[in-house]
């Protein structure tokens, strides 16, 4: 290594203080975090649970008394792993649907290079609250409105409304300003402005965010299931509450692929709009 090439790293400064305290709040904040884990050991029913799950997992008909492979994964009975799969991802179709319709108005008011810096604060913080929420507590919240699949939509549209938001926002706030520029000099109203030099600008991106949370949200209708919100996931938690671990498994063997196959898919269809 040339004097000269030293000479410039001996110049570049080392942070050392900064790097000990970063490193030192690390350390603290783990050791915080290992002392509030009120660790008493294994449960052995919680092991065996487990290893019935691993062991139905591979095949579900293991217990000869109770098959369940021809009843709940080969049937279109309202009650088996298809219908509720299909029921699973249309609630989280017309969720994201619904959540990406309502995200572009609350997107273009928080946008600062929309409505100005201050004005976009009052949506962002809107945003924000939304986004604090959990998505058990929607799910909660709206089965005592209405039960079963329509309380699973309302919970994944308004969910989807934080996350989506904030994205459309990061892409509105991206966009070319020199065809804004261009159509200000025109005279353009601002409802122009946003119909033909925002909008084209947009349309990719929207959409690949819109999928990208539909592929999120097929998941989400699985766990919001736990709590009556429709799906399969209402299934999955009553088979592991009576411990027929074999409606667990094949509920598994439909819940598995189709999450595998939609984020495949999502991945390729978001890869060729972006």
């Amino acid at each position: 290594m040339s004097d000269n090439v030293q000479k410039v790293l001996r110049q570049e400064p080392t942070h050392k203080l900064r790097n000990s305290l970063i490193i030192l709040f690390i350390l603290a904040m783990t050791v915080w975090s290992i002392l509030a884990i009120d660790y008493q050991g294994v449960n052995d029913l919680g092991v065996t649970v487990v290893r019935n799950i691993a062991r139905f997992l591979v095949w579900p008909d293991s217990n000869p008394n109770n098959p369940v492979i021809a009843k709940y994964l080969f049937s279109l009975e309202r009650f088996a792993v298809p219908y509720l799969m299909l029921e699973t991802i249309m609630i989280a179709f017309i969720g994201t649907l619904l959540g990406a319709f309502i995200s572009i108005p609350f997107a273009f008011l928080s946008s600062k290079n929309i409505v100005g810096e201050k004005r976009s604060l009052i949506g962002a913080t809107v945003i924000t609250m939304v986004r604090t929420v959990p998505i058990f507590i929607w799910g909660i919240v709206f089965i005592r409105v209405q039960g079963g699949a329509m309380a699973g939509v309302l919970a994944i549209a308004v969910s989807s409304i934080g996350m989506i938001s904030k994205l459309y926002i990061e892409v509105i706030e991206d966009i070319d300003e020199g065809i804004l520029e261009a159509l200000d000099s025109t005279g353009a109203t601002a409802f122009q402005k946003i119909r033909y030099g925002i909008i084209p600008q947009l349309t990719a991106n929207f959409l690949s965010v819109s999928i990208y949370r539909f592929e999120i949200n097929v998941r989400n209708a699985t766990i919001l299931g736990l709590v009556g919100a429709g799906g399969i996931g209402f299934t999955l938690i009553d088979a592991l509450g009576s411990f027929n671990f074999g409606i667990v498994a094949v509920s598994l063997w439909g819940i598995i692929p189709v999450v595998l196959l939609i984020e495949y898919f999502s991945t390729k269809l978001r890869a060729r709009l972006t």
